[in-house]
């Protein structure tokens, strides 16, 4: 049994609000206290650990009990606020579309969960979910122009920080992203 300083119910929320609600928590929680975040979002994990670490609070991890995901994060004792990190690149949908629209060699890069992207994705964007990415930086080409999409710029920001961080040059952050995406799209019939 962890114990936990404080407790947040985000279940039945989706992205990108358990980030939403667990910043504003963290902002309360005393410096080295512990917040248990119950999520019922597959996605969380992935993008609990990323946030945490994008703001320099601890991801200590994740326990699934009755299908609630159990995220455990650790405020940062330091005395200042952390500044959460965005990526400095960043381009509208609109700017995505038209780059689309050229000959130019691009990467569209979808960081949404598996089933968010079998229902509905630009065509010829490369899915890895934003938790597997770690693992899966060999399949890009860090010399490639990639543009980052997620469903609302979130999970595509972390991912973005991620590849830059792993030597990608030429990430873009594609906001607002899937959410308000309104160029061509493909994949399962509703």
């Amino acid at each position: 049994m962890i114990k936990a300083n404080d407790v947040l119910d985000a279940k039945g929320l989706a992205c990108p609000m358990p980030i939403v609600k667990t910043k504003k928590a963290m902002t309360v929680l005393e410096a080295g206290h512990v917040l248990e975040v119950q999520a019922t979002d597959k996605g969380s994990k992935a993008d609990m650990k990323a946030w945490a670490e994008s703001t320099g609070h601890q991801y200590l991890g994740t326990i699934e009990e009755e299908g609630v995901l159990k995220h455990y994060l650790r405020k940062s004792s330091t005395n200042n606020e952390p500044v959460e990190k965005k990526h400095p690149k960043i381009t509208t949908n609109e700017e995505l579309e038209t780059k689309l629209n050229t000959d130019e060699p691009i990467v569209v890069l979808d960081v949404r969960e598996a089933a968010e992207y079998l229902f509905n994705h630009i065509p010829k964007a490369v899915s890895i979910p934003l938790g597997d990415l770690e693992d899966r930086l060999q399949e890009l080409n860090k010399c490639d122009e990639i543009y980052v999409i997620c469903r609302t710029g979130s999970r595509s920001d972390l991912a973005a920080q991620k590849l830059a961080e792993s030597g990608f040059i030429n990430t873009y952050n594609v906001v607002p992203g899937m959410s308000q995406w309104s160029g061509e799209t493909t994949g399962i019939q509703k």
